[in-house]
């Protein structure tokens, strides 16, 4: 698979968790998901890393700021959105 920024692929072999590990910072917080192969079908079944990864840019793109951050509300959307994933 070509590399994507803000997803990680995690492979060791002394670690319990193989998968990929989404990761994205914005506005002074961070957000992150792990998206195991055991759940998500293996190291090349990553469409559901890159879907929740482009629903949360599509997201935060059009979240409003209070003071220079995300609000409480954007935070709690991505929340969600990242449970649902």
């Amino acid at each position: 698979m070509k590399s994507i920024k803000n997803l990680t692929r995690m492979t060791y072999e002394t670690a319990a968790f193989q998968g990929w590990r989404l990761a994205l910072s914005s506005k002074g917080t961070a957000f992150i998901r792990y998206f195991p192969d055991k759940k998500y079908g293996g190291e090349e079944q990553s469409f559901a890393a890159e879907a929740a990864l482009a629903a949360l840019k599509g997201l935060l793109d059009g979240a409003r700021l209070a003071d220079g951050k995300h609000t409480a509300a954007t935070r709690a959307k991505v929340g969600k959105l990242l449970e649902r994933a």
